[in-house]
């Protein structure tokens, strides 16, 4: 496959490949793409997709769409509900893997109203220097905008008594209020 002309955001689509001698693989389609440069940084090679789709465009988007999946496995494991940690039989794992696709669904679903809404601001800092990717996952979005809101129902006291000797930052506090109350709505 390395003796295919490709360049940097260049694509290919053949047809009918066979990938190997051995028997089992028969034809496939094969879809070769290798990303253009993009603020400053150049993938080192191209990637071989092999497909039984019948289009280049399908086939490279459905690819891409695996990153989402694989940050979903971190919220599942270490980065959200610690899955690994839980040392389960295996039919309460059962259970308990229900439980967490179930509130895993939920924060998904508040995660992603929240990014509509474009208020993930409030909840987590939207980008670092040098990062060309999204910085949290749906997941993470509204699994953390509920801790937001319940700091800033406990903090309430002591906020308004700050807000009251800095009165120039009242508009910010009351665009952070507007947020709190439009993440709280029901989905």
């Amino acid at each position: 496959m390395s003796t295919i002309p490709i360049y940097p955001g260049g694509r290919r689509f053949y047809e009918n490949v066979h990938l190997t001698q051995d028997k089992g693989f028969g034809c496939c389609n094969l879809a070769v793409y290798w990303k253009r440069k993009y603020r400053g940084k150049q993938e080192k090679e191209p990637w071989y997709l092999s497909t039984n789709l019948t289009d280049i465009s399908t086939t490279i988007k459905i690819y891409g769409q695996r990153f989402g999946i694989e940050a979903m496995f971190k919220d599942c494991k270490t980065g959200g509900y610690n899955l690994e940690g839980s040392q389960a039989s295996p039919d309460r794992l059962v259970r308990i893997i229900l439980l967490i696709a179930l509130a895993m669904t939920s924060a998904w679903l508040q995660g992603q109203k929240t990014q509509s809404q474009r208020k993930q601001s409030y909840v987590c800092r939207m980008s670092e220097n040098k990062r060309t990717g999204r910085r949290h996952s749906a997941f993470w979005i509204g699994l953390y905008g509920s801790s937001w809101i319940v700091s800033m129902n406990e903090c309430q006291e002591l906020v308004l008594e700050m807000m009251a000797s800095v009165r120039n930052k009242m508009p910010f506090y009351q665009q952070g209020l507007r947020a709190v109350m439009l993440i709280q709505q029901p989905l």
